[in-house]
């Protein structure tokens, strides 16, 4: 089903129009009321008024996650505190969290993109929804949240982990559809085939999967384990969660909500815009997020943008599959990690070297990640029980750190490879293609 065929079957000429209207309202938004975009226009010497077509769009200064972190909380928001009704948060795995902030409008669309793509994979209002995706200041809980109750469909709140319990409520709640990570779904999977309950006592027909980055080949075995037809969905905190752009039942890119975020593809190295089909940076501008609007938001993901026409019908422009990051950051299970924060867990155990290499593998769906750290020479000489109790320190530091489990081995001193220039800290063996 089309949710709202009007504008998701807009004609190109329409939606050109209504794009440049909106992007034209939100400069004017930001400008007179977030200092931090007046001092970007007056620094580029531009004036909302300068905003005359979409390709002006080009004029205006990038937004980067630095910029947001430097405005936290609060210092983004363009409205008073007594219009902003709910507040979410990225982890701040790499320092401070990126905030944003809803207002009672901003919660509509965000919940009515979320419904669009429940639409688009053939949700219909009696369907139950098993949304396992985390509840908090993590926005994937609350957006399918949102938009399944806007949708109409039965939501059940049941969140992440807790395996048992998510088999046991399939299986009595007969639920119709699942939201969790690519890698959530393909443990349940798994889990399903280890327990007493079998796949013909579910009645699973969809997944809903994002927030890491998976492939095609991760999509078969899902669809296969689960007997489902699986649908990625994109979103990012920084512009509103999950919804930005998902899958409609064509599996053929995922379909960007551009009457409410107009996309552009740079090149990372230069900022220069890409044209359609190549790849390249995806950078997003929100046109009618009133609490805190962004423009040209670096997102840092790797995709390129498709204009033909779905075979759904539907008129939006698509972006293909997220293929990695322009940046040293690495999504694992889900969750952010930089090697700066492997470092400072590191520091903090004795008889660890700040001498590491992180390797990241995906063996078959899950990701896995070996850190290998050069043991100091007063370890190292020492009883092997210290070795092992030190390597089960640093994965308890790892964790604190992270969130994230890992496996630690300890070389020997001055094994891992050295570099006159830059040091190879991350080699990452994935293949996303």
């Amino acid at each position: 089903m089309v949710w709202n065929k009007e504008a998701e079957c807009m004609s190109k000429e329409e939606k050109e129009k209504l794009q440049l209207e909106r992007l034209q309202q939100t400069v004017k938004l930001a400008y007179n009321n977030v200092s931090f975009y007046k001092e970007k226009f007056d620094e580029a010497g531009i004036t909302p008024e300068d905003i005359k077509t979409l390709k002006d769009i080009e004029k205006i200064p990038f937004t980067t996650k630095d910029d947001l972190r430097a405005a936290y909380p609060f210092g983004l928001f363009a409205v008073p505190y007594e219009e902003i009704v709910e507040i979410h948060a990225s982890s701040g795995t790499s320092g401070k969290p990126t905030v944003t902030g809803y207002t009672k409008e901003d919660l509509d669309i965000w919940s009515e993109c979320i419904a669009r793509g429940l639409g688009m994979v053939g949700v219909e209002k009696e369907y139950i929804i098993q949304n396992a995706f985390g509840y908090g200041l993590f926005t994937g809980g609350f957006g399918i949240h949102h938009g399944a109750q806007k949708f109409g469909a039965i939501t059940v709140p049941i969140s992440a982990g807790n395996t048992k319990r998510q088999l046991e409520t399939m299986k009595d709640f007969q639920s119709d559809v699942i939201t969790c990570t690519p890698s959530y779904a393909m443990y349940l999977g798994e889990s399903l085939e280890g327990s007493d309950i079998n796949l013909e006592d579910i009645n699973l027909k969809i997944g809903i999967h994002g927030a890491e980055m998976w492939t095609e080949e991760m999509r078969h075995k899902i669809e296969d384990t689960l007997n489902i037809k699986a649908y990625n969905i994109y979103g990012l905190t920084e512009i509103m969660g999950p919804g930005v752009a998902q899958e409609c039942i064509e599996q053929n890119g995922m379909h960007i909500q551009d009457d409410h975020f107009y996309p552009e593809i740079i090149n990372p190295k230069t900022g220069e815009t890409l044209k359609a089909g190549q790849k390249g940076e995806l950078v997003l501008t929100t046109l009618t997020k009133t609490g805190i609007p962004i423009l040209r938001f670096r997102t840092k993901d790797l995709t390129s943008l498709i204009i033909e026409e779905c075979a759904c019908g539907r008129t939006s422009v698509r972006m293909s599959r997220i293929t990695g990051r322009s940046d040293d950051m690495l999504k694992i299970r889900g969750v952010m990690v930089f090697p700066s924060q492997i470092e400072k867990a590191l520091l903090k155990i004795k008889g660890a070297s700040p001498n590491y290499l992180i390797k990241v593998t995906r063996p078959d769906t899950l990701d896995e990640v070996e850190v290998k750290v050069e043991a100091t020479k007063e370890l190292f000489s020492d009883e092997m029980k210290e070795m092992e109790k030190t390597e089960a320190m640093i994965v308890k530091s790892i964790k604190s750190e992270t969130g994230l489990r890992v496996n630690v081995t300890l070389c020997e001193p001055e094994s891992l490879p050295r570099s006159e220039g830059k040091s190879v800290r991350v080699i990452d063996e994935r293949n996303f293609e």
